[in-house]
């Protein structure tokens, strides 16, 4: 599996979590094909729950007129998922992190979610 799959994987795990009662497992499983795991796609998942509270705190400081709870499900969860990387992967480039995230707002978003994902993820670039 490649990284942008491993990322469109994680995302459509990460919202399948949010207000369900379902472990992690089960809700890798269900987007999975058998066997399709990688450890990348792991790590984002594993990774983005486990540090979720930190990973909102920042989100929340970098947001303006916006509460965390209004935001569109699917714009949160783009959003927890490209600091996660940003902020506990620093292997990889912050460019790459906030296009991919760009690209997965058009994927799974409405027309104005990936202006607003990069106006968020724009407050994270050095």
């Amino acid at each position: 599996m490649k990284r942008r799959e491993a990322r469109e994987k994680a995302v459509q795990t990460l919202f399948q979590l949010e207000g369900t009662e379902l472990s992690i497992e089960e809700a890798m499983d269900y987007t999975l094909d058998e066997g399709d795991s990688n450890a990348f796609f792991e790590k984002l998942v594993r990774g983005t729950i486990e540090n979720q509270e930190a990973i909102d705190a920042s989100i929340a400081t970098n947001l303006e007129n916006w509460s965390l709870g209004r935001l569109a499900k699917v714009d949160r969860t783009i959003l927890r998922l490209a600091v996660f990387e940003l902020q506990f992967m620093p292997e990889t480039p912050q460019n790459v992190v906030i296009n991919e995230a760009i690209e997965l707002s058009k994927t799974f978003g409405d027309d104005q979610s990936s202006k607003f994902v990069n106006g968020v993820l724009s407050k994270y670039t050095a």
